[in-house]
């Protein structure tokens, strides 16, 4: 009870809250499925529109349109959060996730390239929703426990993504016995995967996190999840933690896509088969992932030890610095390595995947600490928008740097970009 704790417990919202442990359990089970529905359809995407146009040139059009897609859906998931709770808002951007991978199928029996983007676009919603989930998982926790809370929630994710791409081979013959182009086979499988996210966050999100959230803080509960986010826009500071966090973000996200696009393509140049780029891929799609629960652990054990020290609680600014000092690290190491060491880019990917993880762990929590509950939903589908832009950005832009300068002018151009979030930092420490 509530109402027994001492003054100051965090009693709501202790480890021991049997609410926030339900609700990291079905979001943990939803992501596994959603990861394996995103890496099915990601794997095979450009693929299937390269074999249905018969041509390069527009191979690279699947991964815009998905990623337009995941920036409207980023938006409208947001607002339905907002609106009416995270259950509602995540499912809905699954089951379009679903009706997306159901679309490309047909779109790949009917040989219709038109409807194949327009599937595509939708597709993207899958995307959205899983990034945003990361964000629910925070709801409920309390301020010092939140980055583990998102890490959770991330983590997750990387099973099912494992596991998707190693299925594209089995779904691809399952089609074929149906009738389906193979290349299509793993939107089958992905169209599962998020129908059944959706459906086990429909029936099992139950207490909604953000709904349960806005409860306890209006009935002034001690220890309530959103002390932080409140005395921060009380004192003027949430808008500049929103500007920071959503930065950080969107600089590793471009950083990361910018690089990891055109490695495979640098290894295919300099004579490596596919067998290799997917070694190296694999390695930092993990790296991207599985440090995700030390990450957690980093960003809140930093902000108990300047909490100790008489300081502010914004130990992710830390957490914020070291992501862009090992991003630059990893555009340094691609840059110089020979084109013939796949150990090597190996490990510059590897770093990759590592910066993006500690600018997306330490950025979500800088933007959840930074906005109040009554506006945080609405603002954290914006935020993912502007992430959704900058992969998109780097994608496209990638091709055309590592025309004209090649690979190494790329990888260290994007390395010292992401110093960028260093004056930024200190900035908003100074501010503070």
């Amino acid at each position: 009870m509530t109402g027994t704790a001492p003054a100051g417990a965090p009693a709501a919202t202790s480890d021991a809250d049997p609410a926030q442990r339900r609700v990291l359990r079905v979001l943990v089970a939803a992501q596994v499925l959603s990861g394996a529905g995103l890496a099915a359809g990601v794997t095979v995407g450009a693929l299937l529109a390269q074999d249905m146009l018969g041509t390069t040139s527009l191979a690279g059009l699947p991964s815009a349109l998905f990623t337009a897609g995941s920036a409207l859906a980023a938006v409208a998931v947001g607002r339905v959060s907002q609106a009416r709770g995270r259950r509602p808002g995540l499912a809905a951007g699954y089951l379009a996730g679903a009706a997306g991978s159901a679309g490309v199928i047909v779109a790949a029996v009917l040989d219709s390239p038109v409807l194949l983007f327009l599937a595509l676009f939708v597709y993207g919603a899958g995307s959205a929703t899983n990034l945003q989930a990361r964000y629910a998982g925070a709801d409920l926790a309390r301020p010092d426990h939140r980055a583990r809370a998102v890490s959770t929630v991330l983590v997750a994710t990387t099973l099912g993504g494992v596991a998707g791409p190693n299925l594209a081979a089995p779904t691809g013959s399952l089609a074929a016995t149906l009738g389906i182009p193979f290349l299509a086979g793993p939107f089958l499988l992905s169209g599962a995967a998020y129908a059944l996210a959706a459906l086990v966050l429909a029936v099992r999100l139950r207490p909604d996190p953000l709904l349960l959230a806005r409860t306890r803080a209006a009935g002034g509960e001690s220890g309530a999840p959103d002390d932080t986010a409140q005395a921060a826009d009380r004192a003027g500071g949430a808008r500049p933690g929103v500007l920071l966090g959503a930065l950080v973000m969107v600089l590793s996200q471009l950083v990361m896509v910018a690089i990891m696009t055109m490695t495979p393509v640098h290894l295919h140049d300099h004579g490596h088969g596919t067998g290799a780029a997917g070694v190296v891929i694999a390695l930092h799609i993990g790296a991207m992932y599985l440090p995700s629960p030390l990450t957690g652990r980093l960003v809140d054990r930093a902000r108990a030890r300047r909490r100790a020290r008489g300081g502010t609680s914004d130990g992710a600014l830390t957490i914020a610095v070291a992501s862009g000092i090992t991003l630059l690290a990893a555009g340094v190491v691609a840059a110089t390595a020979p084109g013939d060491s796949v150990a090597l880019l190996a490990f510059a990917l590897v770093l990759l995947g590592l910066g993006w993880n500690l600018g997306l762990v330490s950025g979500t929590a800088i933007i959840t600490d930074a906005v109040p509950l009554a506006t945080r939903a609405r603002t954290q589908g914006m935020v993912d928008v502007s992430i959704a832009v900058a992969g998109a950005t780097g994608g496209l832009s990638s091709g055309v740097v590592m025309a004209q300068a090649g690979y190494p002018v790329l990888a260290l151009t994007c390395g010292v970009l992401a110093l960028a979030v260093l004056p930024a930092v200190a900035a908003t420490a100074y501010r503070r």
